[in-house]
């Protein structure tokens, strides 16, 4: 108890007491001048007075028992935000359990401490613990109890809070060992216990952040680092931390040939952040090396759903002057990207309006030859793993007879030749019940996808891949789920199977490096009971497990990601994910848990990064605006 707890409170009218109201010492004193009654030896209850003495319940003049007021000033600066305490104990371990890591946080200092923020633990020799603040606590400094009727009315009486009353805890954990100076500064895992009382201060240099989170200083951008939704600010001019994604053969391989997922719900800005870092692959500075020795862009081919990606042709036109010079400054690519192209399926009775970009058309149809390597692509609904091979044996017969320039139209009247159906049921090879569940699935496949008016994409190698380019495939025109899911399906396994070939049909897709981009990848690469859906998520498998050394990347772009198939998500090594509220999306995405506790509530542009082979677990803010154009 302090002596506050005596003087402030004072009964109310409800309480019913007479005489004088005791939160009026001098009523309540005879004599008593205001400011309170005589203290012990003629002092003033006990207060300092102005050095001309100590005035007593008679109005005396000084005495010479008065306190003397000397002027006084502190020696030296508060640095720091606290010091490390060991009052609950002190400990660094190999596990996380068994670390207890705590600091005194100082009264001036506690407004602006909050969960997450990066500190800074000298050594004695200059090396520094870099930690993060996990836990806030007010504990009580004096043995006493403030949960009474007279404690808690005191405080409903004032518009302040004593915070000399209590101690302010913040738990720590400790992250890695930061150590050296300028481009030779280095990190190591925690291995040393601070001293007790070492002073505690929140990380303010870039390099020292960035060297103790493991950030890349080259790389792709996707944001500034942030804690609670708040940049983090440093010394340095610009005064955020920018984080990179590693894109450097010097550093191992490039993350982009190792697979990107951004998961974010509706609203959440993943599509403006997606344009954001694609439009970085594209920069013209970024070249890759290939298998000749030679130096190539990327190039880039995206699945559109909404007809969105095809706007990044275009500048933004709210992109004012100064927000690019800050781009500039940087290092951050922006502006519409001139070597855009839509690549649009000619789809039967089905029109592509186009009005949201600029960005040149090219119109294609999907040939039926690529069902001889893509059998799943004519499986109208589900095979069985008896139908399935008899899908095969059928296509392999009708390409044997008619070439790569048989149609689907041309398919659908070969099976109806009973001649055939005949032949191969006295064979053994196929059953007639089996061929004619073949046939039903077969032309259950929606019609006007195949061989339409345009020119094959298989004809089209040089315009879907070019160093540098994008091209987009919009399917928001298509009618049908199904015809929107063959298109991209079948674009898709074009650019894989030449990829991984040893005997690739176009050498421009086997020698460019590729990033194939697919939004809404949870309708293509879901794990399904049906053998053909088997077989997509096989091929992207292989495919994700061979794109590093095959220079192709994935970036699967999705709102409920615990639908994409496990065996590729598991290839996946950079997680950005937004704001999601759907608890199953959450915990697929498997982030650590105190970052996914903050999925939910993260504001549009907020995100996560988990990318382990590229920095520790961070909280990031995007642009505030596109660097393409974005409606």
């Amino acid at each position: 108890m302090t002596l506050e707890d005596f003087t402030e409170f004072g009964d109310d009218e409800d309480d019913g007491g007479g005489g004088a109201d005791a939160a009026d010492p001098a009523a309540a004193e005879p004599g008593g001048t205001e400011g309170g009654g005589t203290g012990r030896d003629g002092v003033d209850g006990g207060r300092a007075t102005d050095g001309a003495g100590a005035n007593t319940a008679g109005g005396d003049a000084a005495t010479d028992d008065a306190f003397a007021a000397y002027d006084v000033e502190a020696t030296g600066e508060d640095t720091g935000l606290g010091v490390v305490s060991v009052s609950q104990g002190l400990r660094v371990a190999e596990e996380d359990d068994e670390t207890t890591l705590r600091a005194f946080v100082t009264t001036g200092n506690r407004e602006a401490v909050r969960l997450g923020k990066y500190l800074l633990i000298p050594y004695p020799d200059g090396e520094r613990l870099f930690c993060r603040i996990t836990g806030l606590e007010y504990a009580q400094e004096f043995r006493s109890d403030d949960a009474t009727e007279i404690h808690a009315r005191r405080q409903m009486r004032r518009d302040d809070f004593a915070e000399r009353d209590y101690k302010f805890m913040a738990e720590l954990e400790p992250m890695s060992v930061v150590y050296g100076t300028g481009d030779d500064m280095k990190r190591r895992m925690t291995d040393r216990v601070p001293k007790p009382g070492a002073v505690v201060e929140e990380a303010s240099d870039d390099a020292e952040i960035k060297t103790g989170l493991k950030i890349p200083e080259d790389g792709v951008f996707l944001g500034h680092l942030s804690v609670g939704g708040e940049k983090v600010r440093t010394a340095a001019e610009p005064p955020t931390v920018d984080y990179r994604v590693k894109d450097d053969y010097a550093d191992g391989d490039p993350l982009a040939f190792r697979h990107t997922l951004v998961a974010g719900g509706t609203g959440s800005g993943k599509t403006h952040a997606s344009k954001n870092v694609l439009r970085q692959y594209l920069d013209s500075d970024r070249t890759y090396p290939t298998g000749d020795g030679r130096e190539s862009r990327m190039a880039v081919v995206q699945f559109d759903p909404q007809d969105e990606y095809a706007q990044m042709h275009d500048d933004n036109p709210d992109l004012d002057a100064d927000f690019a010079r800050r781009l500039d400054r940087e290092g951050i690519a922006h502006g519409g990207h001139d070597d855009t192209v839509a690549l649009v399926p000619r789809v039967e009775t089905a029109t592509y309006p186009g009005e949201g970009h600029r960005a040149e058309r090219v119109e294609f149809t999907i040939p039926f030859s690529l069902a001889r390597d893509m059998p799943w692509l004519v499986a109208g609904s589900g095979l069985n793993e008896n139908q399935y091979p008899a899908l095969l044996t059928l296509l392999n017969r009708f390409f044997g007879d008619y070439g790569d320039d048989g149609t689907y139209s041309q398919f659908l009247s070969y099976l109806d030749d009973p001649a055939l159906k005949e032949e191969l049921d006295e064979s053994g090879r196929v059953h007639e019940a089996t061929f004619d569940a073949v046939k039903r699935r077969v032309r259950g496949v929606p019609g006007g996808v195949f061989d339409q008016d345009a020119k094959p994409i298989t004809e089209l190698d040089h315009t879907l891949v070019r160093p540098g380019g994008l091209s987009v495939v919009p399917t928001y025109h298509l009618p049908t789920s199904r015809q929107k899911e063959i298109v991209v399906l079948a674009v898709a396994g074009l650019l894989v199977d030449d990829k991984l070939s040893n005997d690739p049909d176009s050498d421009r897709i086997e020698e460019t490096p590729l990033l194939v981009g697919m939004d809404e990848a949870h309708n293509f690469l879901a794990d399904a009971d049906t053998v053909q859906a088997r077989k997509v998520v096989q091929k992207f498998t292989e495919a994700a497990k061979q794109g590093r050394k095959e220079r192709l990347g994935l970036f699967l772009i999705t709102q409920d990601p615990q639908d994409v198939a496990e065996s590729v998500f598991k290839q996946v090594n950079t997680k950005i994910v937004l704001n999601l509220g759907d608890e199953d999306a959450i915990s697929s995405v498997n982030i650590p848990a105190n970052l996914a506790g903050k999925v939910p509530y993260m504001e549009k542009g907020q995100m996560v990064v988990y990318s382990p082979d590229n920095s520790e677990p961070v909280e990031l803010i995007g642009l505030s605006e596109c660097v393409t154009r974005h409606d």
